[in-house]
């Protein structure tokens, strides 16, 4: 195994922490082609190294990249998804359908705005929405 940066101590450009990471690439790549990393317990020059970097790397991550929120769409909101794609409905068409404003419908399917009662009763009668479903999730 040929070593590189063994003079780093803290990755802190762009461009190091670039290198760093195509080294551990390369370093995971021979491993695993050579059998260094075949046995989940393994401890040899290359998992050391591989460590060595990947904390480096890991630690200018934390410093420089803002990790995003994930968002989930609510089991509710797809399931209406679900139904209107069965009926080719468009969103206006769903909220005509509905015998709501198209801007209520497009708020409660970005949930900008809570399910109502009146539209609960709706999603059960019109789009055989699940009322179990309605309401753990409304």
């Amino acid at each position: 195994m040929e070593k590189k940066l063994e003079h780093i101590k803290c990755i802190d450009t762009p461009e190091l922490y670039d290198e760093a990471m195509t080294y551990v690439d390369t370093l995971i790549h021979e491993a695993t082609t050579n059998g260094s990393l075949s046995d989940p317990d393994t401890d040899n020059e290359y998992t050391h190294e591989i460590e060595r970097i990947g904390s480096m790397c890991a630690d200018y991550e934390a410093l420089n990249y803002k990790a995003k929120s994930l968002k989930f769409k609510s089991p509710l909101i797809t399931s209406i998804e679900i139904e209107l794609k069965k009926r080719s409905l468009k969103q206006r068409q769903a909220a005509e359908f509905l015998e709501v404003k198209e801007s209520t419908f497009s708020q409660i399917m970005t949930g900008k705005r809570p399910v109502s009662m009146r539209m609960a009763k709706r999603l059960y009668e019109k789009l055989n929405i699940d009322p179990a479903l309605i309401l753990r999730f409304a």
